[in-house]
């Protein structure tokens, strides 16, 4: 039975996002930004406990308070003439020149998971930690993203869209996250359709929060903790949904340093496309 659910989820999800609106906005990364989320709403969350996950080998320290920056990146590759938002495309060699930036400068990439557990007192940080996550689930990921940050040994973080696995051309692939995984990446959930969840009603907002994330365990057999909100669009209904279905934190698309206070709204840096490194580094440091 769980079987039989998660395939109809999965076959639920094609047929949504298969329609010619859906399939030109990811095709073209051509999602339009939801509105900024109002600094004091963020403020307002209210977060719940959750269980600390142990891990394999206990580490016993301080709970660190540090804040982290995430950075965001989606496609990575040239934007066609067409592509209505060129800005969320980055390109390979853009991105191994902030990569390499980010290294000369001191920073070492790690995973929201490995920062959550330092802000627990359960694993440390390096001096200077960024996370870099990548949102949907492009080509560009594996093919680019993933040599590059194996060359300096660092993992990413996916944000894996339910609706994107195996999108002809340009879609990921089962056993290309699956090598991802190999490689030290995280797996973390970005919906099965990417609808603004903040106007689904309370079916349809549980089924995207809490069933793909089930799809992504089941197809890929990791915990899945995190999530990312569509474009960045959330309310408190939305919070409370992605709580309930477990996972320990969420990001949003609200610019600025995430910080253990604000696990559920856990701000993000955006890159954006023709970002010089220089220019890159500088943002991380005014945030």
């Amino acid at each position: 039975m769980p079987g039989r659910r998660i395939m109809a989820w999965m076959v639920a999800a094609a047929a949504v996002s298969g329609g010619a609106a859906v399939l030109a906005a990811h095709a073209t990364a051509a999602h339009p930004p939801a509105p900024p989320v109002p600094e004091a709403q963020a403020l307002d969350v209210r977060d719940l406990p959750v269980p600390v996950p142990i891990p394999g080998r206990p580490f016993h320290g301080p709970a660190l308070r540090t804040p982290v920056p995430v950075l965001m990146y989606h496609v990575i590759g040239t934007p066609p003439p067409a592509a209505p938002y060129p800005e969320l495309f980055v390109s390979r060699r853009l991105v191994a020149a902030q990569i390499a930036a980010l290294a000369r400068a001191g920073y070492h990439a790690v995973t929201l998971d490995r920062v959550w557990q330092a802000w627990h007192g359960r694993a440390p940080l390096p001096p200077r930690p960024v996370v870099l996550t990548f949102d949907d689930g492009y080509r560009g990921d594996y093919g680019a993203a993933m040599p590059i940050l194996r060359r300096h040994g660092w993992p990413g973080v996916l944000n894996l869209l339910v609706a994107n696995l195996h999108r002809h051309g340009w879609g990921l692939k089962a056993w290309m996250v699956r090598r991802m995984i190999a490689n030290g990446w995280k797996i973390d959930s970005h919906t099965l359709t990417h609808p603004d969840l903040a106007t689904v009603g309370p079916r349809r907002l549980r089924r995207e929060v809490r069933g793909s994330r089930a799809v992504l365990r089941r197809l890929f057999h990791v915990p899945v903790r995190f999530f990312c909100y569509p474009s960045g669009a959330f309310d408190a209904a939305v919070i409370a949904a992605v709580r309930r279905a477990g996972y320990l934190g969420a990001t949003t698309e609200i610019a600025g340093l995430a910080r253990r206070s604000r696990p559920y709204t856990l701000a993000r840096i955006r890159v954006a496309g023709g970002e010089p490194p220089a220019e890159l580094l500088h943002t991380i440091g005014d945030v």
